[in-house]
């Protein structure tokens, strides 16, 4: 039986990732994030995979690998990697329902990046339904702390990866429908201001504001980005009383580079802003890391096989290096054959209009299983 003969149908599919998306899995919420995994440990489970929980650090969710039978099992196959952590916290299902409409699906991590993940595990289900054998043995692993850099399990990732010939991450498509083929380099910083603390009405004088000095840090932060490096700051906690001057404020940066020299000049850039010279102390700490992936010959194969199976469903794939950052970084930048974003189409990642393509399921699902079913 072709890959394209199997019975995917994107209706089904969307009726088993509603189970998904109603299981909300913020990141930092672990035993959220656990009873994800509880759900695509059961389903892998269903396939026959040998399935194993891996306990959570750090703070974070378990994480779970599941290996597909196989007649080469435990020699180099086909990774899948993807994660089930969202940035969505618990109680947006009130704002963001499961519904559907005008073809589209909405829901909290619906394209981020669930409905790949379920996707390519719909894709598993229809080749073990039809009694088919994939030339190289599959495993599946997901992971719990993506969305915060994955500093907890980039190091499993990465041994997994190490194991295998192919990695692919259903990561949502690119606006145009394609993949990705390379990344750029993504790093956090930590920082804090340390103020001096003051009755605000009684001796406001004698204070120094924390967030007063972070205020004008973020805006000469962000005014450093330029066409090779960029900044943000995402994230601001500071204060508890008005009538207080505060003595310490927190926030968070990302920084985004085309280029791995890049990225470096910016993380020297950053911490050279450590400053404890004046009234108010300026700290900042580097946090992880998504190294650059440029794709080389081996990855760029790897997509000339993707977009050969895509033209043949009936759609074109281009490709691209993107932002963004994914767990493809990691991978891609070990030289491992990485194709990343060949998950749903859809748009609003991230925010509350996030939605997929209903129809991209079974596109989607029909692609990875043409991969699984195609690499040697």
């Amino acid at each position: 039986m072709n890959f394209k003969e199997l019975p995917f149908d994107s209706n089904l599919m969307l009726a088993g990732l509603k189970v998904w998306v109603e299981c909300e899995s913020p990141t930092f919420d672990p035993a959220s994030v656990n009873r994800m995994m509880d759900l695509a440990a059961y389903d892998l489970a269903a396939l026959g995979a040998v399935i194993e929980r891996i306990p959570g650090r750090m703070g974070f969710g378990d994480s779970v690998r599941a290996r597909l039978p196989h007649k080469d099992m435990g020699k180099p196959g086909v990774l899948v990697s993807g994660h089930l952590d969202t940035v969505h916290p618990i109680g947006t299902l009130e704002k963001l329902p499961f519904r559907i409409e005008d073809g589209k699906a909405w829901g909290p991590g619906i394209q981020d990046m669930k409905g790949g993940n379920y996707a390519a595990l719909e894709a598993l289900r229809q080749i073990v339904k039809a009694g088919l054998d994939t030339p190289l043995p599959v495993t599946v692993l997901f992971t719990p702390d993506e969305e915060v850099g994955t500093p907890a399990t980039r190091g499993l990732i990465e041994m997994e990866a190490a194991r295998n010939k192919y990695v692919l991450v259903p990561e949502p498509a690119t606006p145009d429908g394609g993949c990705v083929t390379g990344r750029y380099a993504i790093a956090r910083f930590d920082l804090k201001t340390i103020g001096r603390p003051s009755h605000a009405s009684w001796a406001l004088k004698d204070g120094r504001s924390a967030i007063a000095e972070m205020a004008r840090r973020i805006l000469d932060i962000e005014a450093m980005s330029g066409e090779d490096c960029t900044f943000s700051v995402g994230v601001f906690h500071a204060g508890q009383w008005v009538n207080c001057v505060s003595s310490s404020c927190q926030a968070e940066v990302l920084s985004m580079a085309k280029r791995q020299a890049d990225l470096d000049k910016g993380v020297e850039d950053m911490l050279a802003l450590n400053d404890a010279s004046g009234d108010v102390v300026f700290e900042v700490t580097r946090g992880v890391t998504r190294p650059v992936w440029e794709p080389d010959a081996d990855t760029l194969a790897l997509y000339e096989i993707t977009r050969e199976i895509a033209a043949e469903i009936g759609f074109d794939m281009p490709h691209c290096s993107a932002g963004g950052g994914s767990d493809g970084n990691f991978t891609g930048a070990m030289g491992i054959p990485t194709i990343d974003s060949i998950g749903v189409r859809g748009a609003g990642l991230h925010t509350l209009n996030e939605h997929i393509i209903i129809n991209s399921l079974a596109e989607r699902a029909k692609l990875g299983a043409g991969l699984f079913l195609r690499l040697t």
